[in-house]
């Protein structure tokens, strides 16, 4: 989304599990276009480095603390998916702990949305998590969700963004409202 919007964007993918470059490396066995630019993890300790990029984006888990801890010290915001149950609150809970643990004066923002939200309006699990993440101190709640959707796990699988994979559908809404609010002024 942000290349299509002609930021100049690269990822760190500081994650073990490492999802993020398997998909990227889908994109550029396919040809798909545009590419997004991969940097070694070991930019994380080279913040003016970053500094010619739009957009940095870094998927990192609590797999590796210790790049957990750098993507915080270097993050000017955060963005922290919340599934939908109470345990995923308590975790969120923790995880904003960790934050403030880990940060000193310069704290980035912290931002936070539901993902993986029920699809089914009789269900009022994700409503139920909302409602809690928004009383959460130190995490400002993005109220645009993303489902439980097929499209997502097939069009990661693919290579493709979801508005890529099916452009007209619910999941393609669903990441660009996410994205308008992220990049508000990207849309300006």
């Amino acid at each position: 989304w942000l290349a299509m919007a002609e930021c100049e964007v690269a990822v760190i993918d500081a994650d073990p599990q490492a999802t993020l470059s398997d998909v990227l490396d889908v994109r550029r066995e396919e040809g798909y276009r545009p590419m997004v630019e991969r940097l070694d993890v070991n930019r994380l300790q080279d913040r003016g480095g970053l500094a010619q990029y739009d957009e940095v984006l870094i998927d990192v888990g609590t797999a590796s603390m210790d790049n957990l801890k750098s993507a915080i010290s270097i993050a000017d915001r955060l963005i922290v998916p919340v599934p939908p149950s109470q345990a995923d609150i308590w975790s969120t809970q923790r995880f904003l702990r960790f934050i403030d643990s880990s940060t000193g004066k310069r704290k980035p923002e912290v931002l936070g949305f539901i993902n993986r939200g029920d699809t089914h309006r009789a269900i009022r699990e994700s409503d139920e998590a909302a409602a809690a993440l928004v009383s959460l101190p130190g995490i400002r709640y993005l109220k645009p969700r993303l489902s439980q959707r097929t499209v997502y796990r097939r069009s990661f699988s693919e290579g493709l963004a979801v508005f890529e994979q099916e452009p007209r559908g619910k999941g393609a809404a669903e990441c660009n409202a996410l994205a308008a609010v992220l990049y508000a002024d990207l849309l300006v």
